[in-house]
């Protein structure tokens, strides 16, 4: 008897690590495809990217004809404040210095906007709502979150364009049909809200109801808790989830360029005034599949990633910095 119990446990133990076998392997598939698509994009946006500046393109002039346009000089294209010098195809004077401090301002000015409310929504959300009102509005917020990007282009240039408009009216200022980089700014806030008040709101539920309670049982209203004991204790989930939404605002080319007026020149912090991104820069005035006109996309792609991954640096090291003085 005992050695057919020994006998099914055996081969119970034989299935159970067989079948932890195939799993391992299967999630090690899975995570080998998901880095290998990463890798090739990297490496595809690299090369492309690069090239401009190491090879001749064959241009045009209207005047000469066909010309060899010169390799793009890298540190021009990193400082110069105008896109392009000349025609398309006949030059390859390119620079985006001005979509770089613009991207920035742009994002810049959106989160400012958009953490106070996203975090406040989230706290309504987590903690201080009733809990059909909390359901109903954390239904409402990842409806907002899987709205596609060009949704909130339609509404930036059919709804705030319009309101810029008005606004400019107010102090005299003549806008382009209201596309600035105020409402740019504007439909970041809309596209970036949802993103941080989901992940807050997460991060603001998982504090313990220990903490709270002793909170209150040391004479601390419901309001003085709230800010200053559960935000706190949530602030590295409020800080991933504004990381994500800075990578959002960095990354949106769409909207943006639906409403940005997509300037070729120049760095603005007017909100009234046309601006530029990178990634608008990127999508708009693409004519050929070939070409340095082509293919500078490309390199303004690796600026880009080059920007979004030292502003993710930025934001981490802030959140340490800030959690390091907490517990001192």
């Amino acid at each position: 008897m005992q050695s057919v119990r020994a006998h099914i446990t055996a081969e119970s133990i034989k299935k159970k690590n067989r079948a932890d076998f195939i799993f391992r392997n299967i999630f090690r598939v899975a995570s080998i495809l998901s880095a290998s698509f990463v890798i090739i994009v990297i490496i595809v946006i690299a090369v492309r990217g690069i090239m401009p500046f190491v090879s001749s393109y064959v241009g045009y002039n209207s005047l000469t004809g066909e010309v060899i346009l010169p390799p793009v000089n890298p540190i021009t294209f990193l400082t110069k404040s105008q896109w392009l010098t000349g025609a398309v195809g006949a030059s390859s004077d390119y620079g985006v210095g001005f979509a770089i401090l613009n991207t920035i301002i742009a994002v810049l000015f959106a989160i400012v906007l958009t953490v106070p409310v996203a975090v406040l929504t989230a706290l309504l959300i987590a903690k201080v709502a009733p809990k059909k009102i909390s359901s109903f509005l954390s239904t409402v917020v990842e409806l907002l979150a899987s709205i596609p990007s060009i949704i909130y282009g339609v509404i930036g240039l059919g709804v705030i364009t319009k309101i810029v408009v008005w606004i400019g009216a107010l102090f005299n200022y003549q806008t382009a049909a209201g596309l600035s980089l105020l409402s740019t700014v504007l439909v970041l806030f809309m596209m970036t809200l949802p993103t941080i008040t989901a992940v807050a709101a997460t991060s603001i539920k998982a504090v313990k109801n220990d903490i709270i309670e002793g909170s209150l049982a040391l004479s601390a209203t419901p309001m003085q808790t709230y800010f200053k004991v559960v935000l706190i204790s949530a602030k590295s989930g409020i800080f991933a989830g504004i990381i994500l939404g800075v990578g959002r605002a960095l990354g949106e080319a769409t909207a943006v360029s639906m409403v940005s007026g997509n300037s070729f020149s120049g760095v603005t912090i007017n909100p009234l005034a046309t601006t530029a991104t990178l990634t608008s820069r990127m999508l708009l005035g693409i004519k050929e599949t070939s070409g340095i006109d082509y293919d500078i996309r490309f390199s303004v792609g690796l600026v880009l990633m080059a920007v979004i991954l030292v502003t993710n640096v930025l934001l981490r090291w802030v959140m340490k910095k800030v959690g390091n003085l907490d517990e001192e």
